[in-house]
């Protein structure tokens, strides 16, 4: 994981990238445009679920009907069981004020969403996209590589620190996560850390799939988005979104009382 408001973070600790995404080619994409202010964020709305209106994201951002909408999900995170022992940011410049709470075989946060475009270089994740680039990722694929956040439905989780480790959660690479956007839900699966601090970030794919602009310069959107990890999930191989999406709904329907 690595964004642009992570740098004084992230300075010399090796980490971040993420996965999450369905296998199948992405639309036609608009082209970045690094002139963007960094850290600046905005977003568009979608859909989700059964209800009419709603839709789950499907591979490549395609959509196919859902099993659980986005206000099931929702409405099972209207509380916290606080599990973390602080507060994260959103960005090295904002208040510790998000914690990770705890609710049925989930852990749940509300953050910001900056994008991951770590990992393989692509079309839309290099150099000269995303002046911070890295090209490695905390996970991998199943033949080494880094992650293709630009293919791949990802999210970030915090290195272990005294406010959260994530694996105690039972939450590792390849761990199924349902993301949340206006009305959206897309499953992605845990692919990369970030600094000990910070919470709130995806890969390029997965913003794409949300509807959300993707410019890993000056894209994302600055808050109502909602990550549900699942624990002791596990897709593999970490790279198969479509298993992601197939678990992910499962997890989803167990998570909200459905079976």
């Amino acid at each position: 994981m690595h964004s642009r408001t992570h740098v004084s973070v992230a300075v010399g600790t090796a980490l971040l990238a993420a996965a999450i995404v369905p296998a199948a080619v992405l639309p036609a994409l608009a082209v970045p445009t690094p002139a963007s202010p960094p850290g600046q964020h905005s977003g568009r709305e979608g859909a989700a679920g059964p209800p009419p209106g709603e839709r789950a994201v499907g591979p490549g951002g395609s959509t196919r009907e859902g099993t659980v909408s986005a206000a099931a999900l929702l409405a099972r995170t209207g509380g916290c069981e606080q599990i973390s022992k602080g507060h994260y940011r959103a960005r090295d410049d904002t208040p510790a004020d998000i914690p990770v709470c705890d609710a049925n075989g989930a852990v749940f946060f509300k953050a910001d969403m900056d994008i991951d475009c770590d990992g393989q270089i692509t079309e839309r994740c290099n150099l000269d996209t995303d002046p911070y680039f890295q090209n490695s990722t905390a996970y991998t694929e199943s033949n080494g590589r880094t992650l293709n956040a630009e293919s791949l439905p990802y999210i970030v989780v915090p290195m272990p620190s005294e406010i959260w480790d994530h694996r105690a959660s039972g939450i590792r690479g390849g761990s199924v996560a349902a993301v949340i956007h206006a009305n959206k839900v897309v499953y992605a699966v845990v692919g990369d850390t970030g600094p000990p601090g910070i919470i709130g970030e995806a890969s390029y794919a997965t913003a794409r799939a949300l509807g959300i602009q993707a410019d890993p310069y000056g894209g994302g959107v600055p808050s109502g988005v909602t990550y549900i990890v699942f624990k002791d999930s596990s897709v593999s191989p970490l790279e198969d979104p479509e298993a992601a999406a197939r678990i992910g709904d499962r997890l989803a329907r167990r998570f909200v009382g459905e079976n």
